[in-house]
């Protein structure tokens, strides 16, 4: 069989096999379910047309969950110089000057970090909160 006949033969099947599909019996919850499975798993936008979405506020996030969103990849591991969370020694000379000067420095940024910490949409009451859990038990 040559080629060309090689592909007809495969359309037709595509297309018997499809259209029987198609008239098969599928119930809605099984045909929610595959529309389920078959959803897009993101949406891309182009700069300035995003959709609005409204957040809902939930209150302020606690000390905990503003370090593991922000702050752990630098304190975690001391990069650039950054003190390590729950590290006497690293903290200490820090602590000495006060919390006013260690809110001010993660709010306003200080040597390698940027103001917040790149929490941009966090408040100071979530940046002294995380500052307070890094230092907590020194």
């Amino acid at each position: 069989m040559d080629m060309s006949r090689k592909m007809i033969s495969a359309f037709f099947a595509t297309l018997a096999f499809s259209s029987a599909a198609m008239t098969a019996n599928v119930s809605q919850a099984e045909y929610d379910a595959i529309e389920q499975r078959i959803q897009p798993v993101g949406n891309v936008y182009l700069a300035g047309s995003e959709p609005v979405v409204e957040e809902v506020a939930s209150g302020p996030r606690d000390g905990a969950t503003v370090y593991s969103m922000f702050c752990t990849a630098c304190h975690g591991t001391g990069v650039t110089g950054a003190p390590k969370t729950g590290d006497a020694g690293d903290w200490s000379p820090r602590i000495a000057q006060g919390m006013d000067v260690l809110a001010d420095h993660a709010i306003n940024g200080f040597n390698a970090m940027p103001p917040k910490g790149s929490c941009m949409d966090c408040s100071d009451d979530e940046i002294i909160a995380a500052i307070e859990h890094m230092i907590e038990g020194i």
